[in-house]
């Protein structure tokens, strides 16, 4: 792959204040770890690089200073930190006994907001520390009356309202497993996740808010609950207020008011470290979607590290990232409960027509102190000229991102228009870790289209094709040691080989995510984009994300895809698929344009055979393109053989794709 270098430590786009860094948390917590951990090598404790090279040379010191600065409180002690440091196979911190659940309620004040309720009405209503714990005892209870007892599943088909949180939280109190997905997923796509883990309770809404419409899901949720036969027990929610009057599910059903409004005493389960506290589902592109089990321990430590270190979250701080419950994001969100902060959770579109700045207005009127959100939705206020500026903004220090790679140009547009002192932090990580491998942190320096550096803990690297690291050359992006937050195993993959291929099949013993990505001699990460859907033009290899940044800010295109596809005769095809903006047209000029952008951007080998214009674009659930089964599409492959429609954002697309593809291929077979 080619890519411009970058120059020898060039001069940061941000660079925090140091009285701000100094009294920061993580900044607080390697002087902690020097004076009791004896954190080899961290004499300053604003010098990230020194504090992330003893966190990933002494594993075992590390967690443990992390496990000790926190206080995490476990029932049973632990017997060391690591056991076994085999990948996969790690074991961490084996004796231990301890409760997700017990840590997200423990540090919560009384009468101070816990979970800030808002949507795209601009509505919203507050749930403080003292009426979470008792909601989390009621529900706990209910689903106790259930039947539902430690290692049971219980499923949630809801959007992001505290109903989601509360029912997880009551899950996990009981040592049972959670597994939820949003209602714009349709039923059977739902029940493709949801029966594989024979659930005992479902917990579902009447519906949900989007773009000024609100959706009703009772049907859908009577035939969800009918694809899940294991039920024993249905607990409804009335969210948008339409009535459950008619066609309840069968068996045990309980209205949500009844299930959250009894007086309990929220007992809580001391379960194994490893214990399972989630199954997460990956996108399900193809066949049935992976669930990929994570542990109360696991989740514990790494959430605590990322948003107590990372995002400098704590006790008076607020937390809005628009996510759906079926992204990993979701599960981040959840957790600034841990650090003691206010989670905000957020139902309906980030920019309904009425008002498309609406989460601003949000974040000012809430004193938002993190607000999160992906590139997509800040290339769209550019272009939709919003100032968010024009909102009282003066309490956010952080802009977090993630989702995919935020181009350098929108930098400069968050410091003019959002706030000049605002630190804009982007990160990559997955579902799999439920976490990140890169990102910031209030000590580091942000490079524009950079993330600043791995993140603590994250043995990081970038592979050439040999396995040998790499810096200032694109390569596979591998973790080399293991972090507590990968996953404890795949579901229904008794003898694990799902899970070693998914990981590890490319270096044994050594992650493979599957992005590429450039490290640099000045520490930042580069991604360029999935590794599975590099582009391959004449043996140059070429990042599919470097397109996309550069034809994506010019402001007649909404969005844009590149994809190389190989051709039966040995030829190589290299189409750029553009979405225009209202009132636009793909005449001769914007061809040039885009060439021209993309040319003097990235290079002349990355100028696309074609330019396209689509009706849109499709996605899967959690807004990620579809470059590999777009490719295998337009190479003349079924529908039914490369994607499950019930994964896709609009199904509809794929039949117009597939027909591009069908078309192209009948010319070439004509012609030859």
């Amino acid at each position: 792959m080619t890519t411009p270098h970058p120059t020898p430590h060039p001069t940061p786009f941000f660079t925090p204040d140091p009285k701000a860094a100094a009294r920061s948390r993580i900044a607080d917590f390697a002087r902690w770890a020097a004076r009791h951990q004896g954190a080899q090598g961290v004499h300053e404790p604003t010098d990230y690089e020194a504090v992330h090279r003893w966190s990933v040379t002494d594993l075992e010191a590390f967690w443990e200073a992390v496990w000790q600065y926190f206080d995490i409180d476990a029932a049973t002690p632990y017997e060391r930190v690591l056991a076994a440091e085999t990948m996969p196979g790690a074991r961490w911190f084996p004796g231990a006994t301890l409760n997700y659940a017990h840590h997200a309620v423990r540090n919560l004040h009384p009468d101070a907001p816990a979970i800030t309720a808002l949507d795209e009405t601009g509505a919203g209503y507050e749930i403080t520390g003292r009426q979470l714990r008792a909601q989390v005892a009621s529900v706990a209870a209910t689903l106790r009356d259930l039947g539902v007892g430690q290692g049971d599943r219980v499923v949630g088909y809801l959007p992001n309202t505290p109903h989601a949180i509360i029912a997880f939280l009551a899950t996990a109190s009981l040592g049972a497993v959670w597994s939820v997905c949003g209602q714009d997923y349709a039923p059977k796509a739902a029940a493709d996740r949801f029966a594989q883990l024979e659930p005992a309770v479902l917990i579902t809404a009447d519906g949900y808010l989007f773009n000024g419409t609100t959706h009703d899901c009772r049907t859908a949720s009577l035939e969800l609950a009918a694809a899940l036969p294991t039920l024993q027990g249905t607990v409804l929610v009335d969210h948008v207020g339409l009535a459950w009057t008619e066609g309840e599910p069968s068996g045990l059903v309980v209205p949500w008011e009844e299930a959250a409004t009894r007086v309990e005493y929220l007992a809580i389960t001391p379960v194994p470290f490893d214990h399972p506290l989630w199954v997460a589902f990956s996108s399900g592109t193809t066949g049935l979607p992976k669930g990929i089990v994570h542990g109360h321990g696991g989740v514990l430590i790494e959430h605590l590290k990322t948003l107590g270190l990372h995002c400098d979250l704590g006790a008076g701080d607020r937390l809005l990232w628009y996510t759906t419950t079926h992204w990993m994001m979701w599960n981040l969100v959840v957790s600034t409960l841990l650090t003691g902060a206010t989670t905000c959770t957020y139902d309906g579109s980030p920019m309904p027509a009425a008002r498309p700045d609406i989460l601003w207005e949000q974040a000012a009127r809430h004193k938002v102190t993190v607000f999160g959100t992906s590139p997509q939705y800040l290339l769209a206020m550019t272009k939709l000229g919003i100032e968010p500026s024009a909102h009282d903004l003066s309490a956010v220090r952080v802009i977090g991102c993630t989702g995919s790679a935020l181009p350098a140009s929108t930098y400069p547009w968050v410091r003019d228009h959002v706030g000049e002192g605002i630190q804009l932090a982007s990160t990559s990580g997955g579902t799999d870790v439920v976490s990140g491998f890169a990102g910031s942190a209030p000590t580091t320096p942000v490079w524009a289209g950079e993330l600043s550096a791995p993140n603590l803990g994250v043995a990081l690297a970038a592979y050439d094709t040999d396995g040998t690291p790499v810096r200032d050359q694109v390569g596979e992006l591998v973790v080399t040691r293991p972090m507590p937050s990968m996953p404890l195993y795949f579901w229904n993959d008794p003898d694990g080989s799902r899970y070693r291929d998914a990981y590890f099949g490319a270096y044994p013993g050594v992650w493979r995510h599957g992005d590429w990505i450039t490290h640099t001699s000045h520490g930042s990460v580069i991604v360029h984009g999935r590794s599975d859907a590099t582009l391959n033009r004449n043996g140059v290899r070429l990042g599919s994300a470097d397109i996309h940044d550069i034809v994506e800010r010019l402001p007649e295109i909404t969005e844009a895809l590149v994809i190389g596809a190989e051709e039966p005769d040995g030829g190589y095809w290299m189409p750029l698929f553009v979405v225009l903006a209202d009132g636009t047209v793909l005449d001769n000029a914007l061809r040039d344009r885009i060439r021209d952008a993309i040319r003097t951007g990235a290079s002349p080998r990355h100028v696309p055979d074609e330019i396209l214009a689509v009706p849109a674009l499709p996605h899967t659930r959690t807004g990620k393109k579809l470059e590999v089964p777009l490719k295998r599409l337009l190479q003349g492959a079924a529908a039914e053989q490369v994607l499950n429609p019930g994964a896709v954002d609009n199904p509809e697309l794929i039949a117009y794709f597939a027909r591009l593809g069908a078309e192209r291929n009948k010319r070439s077979t004509d012609h030859t």
